[in-house]
């Protein structure tokens, strides 16, 4: 399991529009190369964010479904990326002031060889991703203009 979390200097509203841009996904989630398609409703419970992970010509096409949603406060995801497995991936906003929030992010390896790879490495490396995760999120938003 992974759980790490980030204040940044913006409102909850800004990060929730990058979380709520499923195109977006690409360019803040370390390791995916490419969103190939957003479900039209995303992020309502039950859409689907189809992507590829991975440097061409070794990609990996899945996707990722909303299995929670609370606009500007939580987004629960469920990130396939078979063969390696399954995650549970919940995003949670906290507004801390009037123009700051806190940001963070839980990832359990649900299913798959991610699952049973439960080692200090491997949340090392999970820790990693999220922290950089996190900072190409508050970058996005913080950059957005209302």
């Amino acid at each position: 399991m992974s759980e790490v979390s980030q204040q940044v200097p913006t409102s909850a509203a800004r990060v929730w529009e990058v979380l709520a841009d499923g195109w977006s996904y690409a360019a803040w989630v370390v390791g995916a190369s490419h969103i190939r398609d957003v479900g039209a409703s995303w992020p309502a419970v039950g859409a689907r964010l189809h992507h590829s992970v991975g440097p061409w010509p070794l990609v990996v096409h899945d996707y990722t479904e909303v299995v929670a949603c609370v606009p500007r406060e939580v987004l629960e995801l469920r990130a396939r990326l078979w063969p390696a497995g399954e995650a549970r991936v919940k995003f949670t906003i906290t507004p801390a002031g009037a123009d700051a929030c806190r940001m963070s992010v839980e990832e359990h390896p649900t299913r798959g060889p991610a699952a049973w790879a439960h080692n200090p490495v491997f949340e090392g490396v999970l820790n990693a991703r999220n922290v950089e995760t996190l900072r190409r999120l508050a970058d996005l938003a913080e950059g957005r203009q209302t």
